[in-house]
């Protein structure tokens, strides 16, 4: 018989998660985030086993341990929960190991309360504890107290139940807990995952067009005279105020000039009409360069500096594609694509046409496009901008992304990138396994109870490990027919759910003002802002009662308070009697079960690594010593009319300590919208009057 190479380990583990591709590509992670580690462990016969997540990281070393507990009985299944607290490259490895004190102290209990090797069972036990305390990892502390339990197993002067007690004492099981007994143990590979600092995934996002911002009209001659950086960053500290990390700008290159759009996507444009900025490129520059009436280099500095003293980041967006007049057209024609009749191809997504855009070849000349594209970036890294949204990055070949982003990030981790995908799940997924760290997603278009519930479970527990959402609630080219017919309560309900179920959320600037007209015939504004210059005023709307920002600063400053939901893969969603609401909660352990740090590495300490320059305003709040924080959250998902119902918890998934219940086995939550207390248990009821407000954002009120 020839020999074959077994896999097998001597205590098999399988189906590690979180693992990308069987580890080709790292799974996601953010600095300080929870992540759910699961595997299967499992042995022959009946000896019991037990499991361990182990974390290594960056430089190779063992940060942290977590004995794994079983999930589903009878299923093999263990889990724990790891907390990364540096960023960088970690991997993670998943002990299987044989038990021997849950095997003996089984056997033990069983046979000797039926008089069976009474003696054997007890000495068993005792020489246990001696080779336990013989470990030359073994603390002094903890082989005096493993010693003592092999004395008591071995005084035969005591009686046979009063001897077996010694092997049950707090202080050996709290030995044992911290460093079990093990034997045969048997690693899992390693696999990789790439922990990456906040704002990789968490953050409030917040786009705006600066052209808009300051932008005057001259009815006496019927011109505009366009916003610049300088007025755009006037409405930073207002933006800053509501509590967004990021500020997120549409192109700011130079525009065409052929074929360049007029109002409303028309196919003429006026001579005063600015053009869609994602027609890239005139005689004035092109990716590499500003429009020129938006000011300078020096005038863009200076904006990024105002955001960053503010607490924010500027995200530019990165639109591979070029109007007409772009140079890459006149020097590079190999860059796109030429059709039979000589003409270049422009861009079209039917039945919409972008006469004013040409898309890029990336076939022709793999290596020169590249090369350009990377130098693109490098010259905006240097310019201040370490977060960029990508436009239609589906229209791009992977492999493409998968070259740029591992290039960009060997010199510069710190660098986010947001996929503007709306996609084929294939392809969104995809592009989060070969590097970005964020992406678009389809909440924009989940509006019934049914639907959103099960996105959330998509997005939480099915997908996190290589594709993380960001809930945009509207962006310039979606206006949702929910929102178009809503009213003010389908926004702030949108509000609610894309804040407090997932960490990372965004919307585009008019939102507050409950802009809702669309374009007949479209799911897009009318007198869009692509094509024109829309100013607003804020202020004034806010005065008048006209503006959501107050609600939306509300509940980013809930988010920032709250550990538990600057985290994505903690949800619970949670029984409601009626198809309108929808209850789910969140919660975030002071520690994660079973955690500790590997002795003396310094692990959990700190908060990883600085990148100079970079804020990171959207950083876990940790506030929270010793206990749990959970956030419960009751929405209706009917903009119209009041729904009551009965939401019934799950208890386990809200981390409820004793204290914490009163005699009757309720306990306290706060509305964190409305002040209001109220003692709350499995079942509860619920009334919900979108017109007033149309959820419950409830803390839960701990007892020390």
């Amino acid at each position: 018989m020839s020999r074959t190479e077994v896999t097998a380990g001597r205590i098999p583990v399988t189906g590690v998660q979180p693992v990308v591709d069987c580890g080709a590509h790292p799974a996601k992670a953010v600095v300080g985030e929870d992540i759910p580690v699961r595997a299967t462990v499992f042995r022959e016969g009946h000896d019991r086993l037990g499991a361990t997540a182990v974390l290594y990281g960056p430089s190779g070393e063992e940060v942290q341990r977590v004995r794994m507990h079983e999930g589903a009985p009878g299923l093999d299944e263990y889990r724990a929960v790891l907390r990364p607290a540096q960023v960088g490259p970690h991997a993670l490895v998943v002990e299987g190991w044989s038990d021997p004190y849950a095997t003996w102290h089984h056997a033990a209990t069983v046979k000797i309360q039926a008089g069976i090797d009474v003696e054997l069972m007890l000495a068993e036990g005792g020489a246990l504890f001696r080779r336990a305390a013989a470990e030359p990892e073994r603390s002094e502390a903890d082989r005096v107290i493993l010693e003592r339990a092999a004395r008591g197993l071995e005084d035969g002067s005591r009686d046979t139940a009063e001897r077996l007690t010694a092997a049950e004492d707090p202080e050996l099981a709290e030995v044992l807990a911290a460093r079990p007994i093990r034997e045969f143990v048997s690693p899992s590979p390693r696999y990789p995952l790439d922990v990456q600092r906040a704002l990789a995934g968490r953050g409030a996002w917040y786009e705006f067009f600066p052209r808009s911002e300051g932008a005057a009209y001259h009815p006496e001659s019927g011109t505009w005279t366009s916003g610049t950086f300088t007025t755009a960053a006037e409405r930073l500290p207002a933006i800053a105020r509501m509590g967004f990390d990021v500020v997120y700008l549409p192109p700011i290159h130079p525009i065409g000039h052929a074929h360049r759009k007029g109002p409303n996507n028309t196919l003429t444009a006026g001579p005063q009409d600015p053009g869609s900025p994602w027609a890239i490129g005139s005689e004035d520059g092109g990716h590499d360069a500003i429009h020129p009436e938006l000011g300078t280099e020096e005038d863009f500095a200076r904006f990024v500096d105002r955001a960053a003293e503010l607490g924010m980041e500027v995200a530019l967006d990165l639109a591979l594609q070029c109007s007409p007049d772009h140079p890459w057209v006149r020097e590079h024609p190999e860059w796109f694509t030429t059709r039979v009749d000589g003409s270049i191809a422009y861009a079209e997504n039917p039945p919409k046409k972008y006469q004013d855009i040409y898309p890029l070849n990336f076939d022709n000349d793999p290596r020169g496009l590249r090369r350009a594209v990377l130098d693109v970036v490098e010259l905006w890294i240097a310019r201040g901008v370490k977060i960029f949204r990508v436009d239609n990055p589906h229209t791009k070949p992977l492999w493409f992304w998968e070259w740029l982003i591992a290039k960009v990030h060997r010199r510069h981790p710190e660098v986010v990138f947001l996929a503007e995908a709306f996609t084929r799940p294939a392809m969104m997924h995809a592009l989060g396994r070969v590097g970005y760290q964020q992406s678009y997603s389809y909440f924009t278009w989940r509006n019934t109870r049914d639907e959103i519930a099960e996105y959330l479970h998509e997005v939480t527990a099915e997908t996190a490990a290589f594709y993380r959402p960001n809930f945009f609630v509207n962006t310039p080219d979606i206006l949702t027919e929910y929102l178009q017919f809503g009213g003010p309560a389908a926004f702030k309900i949108r509000a609610v759910l894309a804040t407090m179920s997932n960490p990372l959320w965004g919307m585009y600037s008019g939102y507050e003002l409950f802009e809702h007209v669309a374009r007949p015939g479209a799911e897009e504004y009318i007198d869009n802002e692509k094509y024109e210059f829309r100013p607003r005023d804020y202020a004034a709307a806010e005065a008048e009662g006209r503006s959501l920002a107050p609600f939306l600063t509300r509940l980013n400053h809930i988010r920032r308070a709250h550990p538990a939901l600057q985290d994505l893969q903690n949800l619970t969603l949670h029984r409601v009697d009626n198809d309108a609401i929808l209850a789910f909660s969140k919660t975030r352990r002071h520690r994660p079960e079973g955690w500790h740090a590997a002795v003396g590495t310094g692990a959990g300490d700190g908060t990883g690594t600085v990148f100079p320059g970079v804020p990171d305003a959207a950083g876990l709040v940790e506030s929270l010593p010793g206990h749990a924080d959970t956030i419960i959250v009751v929405v209706t998902t009917d903009p119209h009319n009041t729904r009551e119902a009965t939401a019934t918890l799950d208890l386990s998934a809200l981390d409820l300590r004793p204290q914490d219940l009163d005699a009757e086995g309720r306990f306290e939550v706060e509305d964190l919208i409305t002040g209001s207390r109220w003692q709350w248990g499995e079942h509860n009821y619920v009334r919900l009057d979108p017109h007033v407000e149309p959820a419950h954002v409830l803390r839960v009120v701990r007892r020390d």
